[in-house]
């Protein structure tokens, strides 16, 4: 029997097995819970009626295109949400893009990074972070992540290299990375700041929204962010150069709408977002900030009721570094070995909750399963393929740089340890609390 026939074995058996418990004992949680899309989730007539109005008013004008069109007088959706996200972030720049990987290209080669250049990334995030460095001919460098699932400061120290040129900090998970020390650190070292703040729109750090605290920032609103259009993405900056640069590379002609010289114009290709996509955000945009404190108000409550059992077992929440910041999209926990872990997700599926690990053994998974969010599948960076024979940045750097599955080992007991549950805007009071009762009584039961 192949891997993939076994795990589909092994899944069907499981659905049966929780069916015959689900028989004998009804879950604590009776009722399925909403799906972790919470921007989507919050969709309703106004959205519609935001893309109507939109449709409505580039077909009348003919303005198929955000920088022009048969109508010199309508307005650009795209420069209108643009303008918002930045007031929002207090930010001078906003560029928006087609998603969030191209907002991380765009800010890596705003900052002029490329090859030769090192950027330290941290070795939990999703794999655009690491993908990203490579697109623009830098190399990647994994570092450990700390109980919080962001980079851990002392081993970014220890990463360090001659080459290095920028660090990426991920604010995993929605919550912020500890940027007081990050910024300190990269200041010391006259190195840029990228903050990755795809999971954690609506998020800050010390009363700073996050995206705006390092030199540039890079938001996404793929269809299970906290904000979303399906597709799309926002650079952030107050730098005027790495805005200027950002925007001639997401369009390649795009000197004669910035008033870019052609002495000065550097090629680029097309990452644009669309007007329509606009249309949908900015309605979003107005919804962002209640959605983030359902979210907020619905983790502190499970906090309540879980905190005390968790902590007689050894357990302990996920280091927060601003919990007033914190963008409240999950709760993790770690317990004080992996198969604690196993058996706490495993029990709390049979409750209907529907707990994750953070960690996966890739070996005993089909492709379709497989979660790029940990190092150890981001096998094209640690194989080092590349498109071309003498291609990809490794070729012809400076030094020797290896990468293996085991060469974040903090990071991997910490995955290994975690039980991650999703926060939905859209839970009720009463699935909060049916939640909070399921993981009492399975922390009890399996720990």
């Amino acid at each position: 029997m192949t891997t993939v026939n076994r795990q589909t074995a092994h899944k069907a058996l499981n659905v049966l097995r929780r069916r015959v418990r689900w028989f004998v004992r009804p879950p604590r949680v009776p009722s399925a819970l909403p799906p972790m899309f919470p921007g989507a989730l919050r969709m309703d007539d106004q959205e519609e009626a935001a893309v109507v109005e939109a449709v409505r008013a580039v077909v009348r004008s003919k303005k198929l295109f955000r920088f022009y069109g048969l109508s010199p007088f309508q307005p650009s959706t795209v420069r209108e949400l643009e303008r918002a996200f930045a007031n929002r972030l207090a930010t001078r720049h906003a560029l928006a893009v087609n998603s969030g990987t191209s907002a991380l290209v765009c800010a890596l080669v705003g900052l002029g990074i490329g090859p030769g250049d090192e950027v330290i990334v941290p070795a939990y995030t999703w794999f655009s972070t690491a993908s990203a460095v490579v697109a623009v001919g830098a190399v990647p460098i994994i570092a450990e992540v700390d109980e919080s699932l962001t980079l851990d400061p002392a081993d970014v120290e220890r990463k360090l290299s001659p080459y290095t040129k920028a660090l990426i900090a991920v604010h995993m998970r929605g919550a912020p990375a500890d940027m007081d020390r990050l910024s300190a650190f990269a200041r010391s070292r006259n190195l840029r700041v990228v903050e990755d703040a795809a999971q954690a729109v609506g998020g800050s750090f010390r009363g700073r929204p996050l995206g705006s605290i390092g030199d540039v920032g890079a938001h996404s609103f793929q269809m299970s962010k906290i904000m979303t259009a399906g597709e799309g993405g926002m650079l952030t900056t107050s730098d005027g150069t790495v805005h200027r640069r950002a925007a001639m590379y997401h369009d390649t002609a795009v000197c004669p709408h910035l008033g870019v010289s052609l002495d000065d114009w550097l090629p680029g290709v097309n990452l644009r977002m669309s007007e329509l996509h606009a249309a949908v955000l900015l309605v979003q945009l107005g919804r962002l900030a209640q959605t983030v404190d359902d979210m907020r108000t619905r983790k502190a409550r499970l906090k309540e009721l879980v905190g005390d059992r968790l902590r007689a077992r050894g357990g302990r929440f996920r280091t927060i570094h601003d919990s007033r910041g914190d963008t409240s999209i999950a709760l993790i926990f770690f317990l004080p070995d992996p198969n604690s872990a196993k058996r706490v997700t495993a029990a709390l599926a049979d409750e209907n909750v529907p707990a994750s690990p953070l960690y996966q053994d890739l070996a005993y998974l089909p492709h379709d399963h497989i979660d790029l969010h940990a190092f150890t599948a981001w096998t094209p960076i640690l194989r080092k393929r590349t498109w071309s024979a003498e291609g990809g940045p490794w070729h012809r750097h400076p030094r020797e740089v290896t990468y293996s599955a085991d060469m974040c080992p903090a990071t991997l007991d910490l995955l290994r340890r975690a039980v991650h549950i999703d926060v939905s805007p859209e839970l009720s009071a009463q699935q909060v609390e049916q939640i909070g009762a399921a993981i009492v009584a399975v922390l009890a039961a399996h720990t």
